[in-house]
């Protein structure tokens, strides 16, 4: 029998199983995907580690699969198939709503999950009408409740009450990745007092800078000055590359500074540009392009969203102006704020005369795990972030 297992690279994150690709039974070759684990970040595929039969599966679909956990076995030899049968729940949608029975095509068996299949058993729905959104259009879990979401509108309550709550086809069931963010959430808030200091920074000289360089063309986002700047700034307040230990502050050797992406309607995840320290500003701009684009189309390793030490919050792009507190990342002691860039008038001294300037203007937070970093570290690490991106020299 050879064993597959739970990657080791989890972050310190909750991997829930999301499906299995394969059936006990199904003959499968070496590097086929296997089964999917999903975290708040990313969802991963886990392919066999040899050709054969899979055997047995041992985390089923909503397992939690800690790192180095057992998945499943494949055998060198058939294996039956363990028939399913699906248990007798009450179904959560209409009563006036009956079950519709279907039988699956032989492709379309061959493309549904367990998960699925059970969720379409339970709810009658054919896997034929959902409109899949996974892989090469396979129906996932997420399409199955979205589309009993559509199809049902249930009343809560006893007959004689007041008001019954509603759910309508305009609610928005919980997925995995929402759920795993709302935990990871409370539970930073809980572990670590938050307290935010906010600057502004003038945007003048990375705007001359940017402008120099596309002219040249090269393309750079302000996110890689950001990011180059907070990498410098760490000189000044290395506590805020570390983290919270039961017995010391543990300071990051490296500087791995992870980006906020926003997912749209699915959350965010934090692509990480490992070592910024060590990278050029150049080098740092790849590096965002390439994250941000895999990000996008779905496409992140599991490494791409391990082991960041530090974090930024474009929240600006969006629209925002000032965000605070920002939650903490599992792991981290700080995390930086950047709200939207803006023209301003500001009041500065040119010619020892006071003058007022219209400037681009942004501002600037740290949110800090206030059980690592005092209020000192935290205003000298601001300061020396903002004098580096107002100082930026020309290109």
């Amino acid at each position: 029998m050879i064993e597959v297992r739970v990657p080791d690279e989890q972050e310190g994150t909750k991997a829930v199983v999301r499906a299995w690709l394969k059936q006990v039974g199904d003959t499968v070759a070496e590097n086929d995907p296997l089964v999917e684990l999903e975290t708040d970040k990313v969802t991963q595929e886990v392919p066999a580690p040899a050709a054969g039969v899979l055997a047995e599966i041992l985390l089923d679909t909503d397992a939690e699969a800690v790192p180095g956990a057992l998945l499943g076995r494949i055998s060198d030899e058939q294996v039956q198939p363990k028939s399913f049968v699906p248990k007798a729940e009450a179904s959560p949608v209409s009563a006036e709503r009956q079950p519709v029975s279907f039988k699956p095509s032989a492709d379309q068996e061959t493309r549904l999950s367990p998960s699925v299949r059970r969720a379409c058993l339970q709810h009658g729905i054919d896997p034929a009408l959902i409109e899949g959104t996974g892989r090469n259009g396979r129906v996932t879990r997420e399409d199955v409740d979205r589309a009993v979401a559509a199809a049902t509108v249930v009343s809560v309550g006893e007959p004689g009450t007041a008001q019954p709550q509603q759910f309508s086809a305009q609610d928005i069931p919980h997925d995995r990745m929402r759920l795993t963010i709302a935990e990871n959430m409370v539970r930073a808030v809980s572990d670590a007092p938050h307290v935010t200091a906010v600057f502004e920074a003038d945007f003048s000289a990375i705007a001359a800078h940017k402008a120099a360089l596309a002219g040249k063309g090269t393309k750079l986002s302000y996110t890689a000055y950001i990011v180059k700047a907070a990498a410098e700034a760490m000189a000044v307040a290395p506590a805020i590359n570390g983290r919270w230990e039961k017995d010391r502050i543990a300071i990051s050797p490296t500087i791995d500074v992870g980006v906020g992406t926003a997912l749209g309607e699915k959350g965010l995840v934090v692509p990480v540009v490992k070592d910024a320290g060590g990278l050029s500003l150049e080098e740092i701009g790849a590096k965002l392009d390439d994250l941000t684009r895999r990000a996008r189309d779905g496409k992140l390793e599991r490494s791409d969203v391990a082991g960041g030490s530090f974090t930024i919050s474009n929240h600006g792009v969006s629209g925002s102006l000032l965000a605070a507190p920002i939650i903490l990342h599992q792991g981290q002691a700080a995390i930086l704020g950047i709200g939207k860039l803006e023209k301003r008038v500001i009041v500065r001294e040119v010619d020892g005369q006071d003058a007022m300037l219209i400037r681009p203007m942004a501002y600037v937070t740290l949110t800090i795990d206030h059980r690592v970093i005092d209020g000192h570290q935290t205003n000298s690490w601001l300061t020396r972030f903002v004098e580096i991106l107002e100082g930026w020299p020309p290109a």
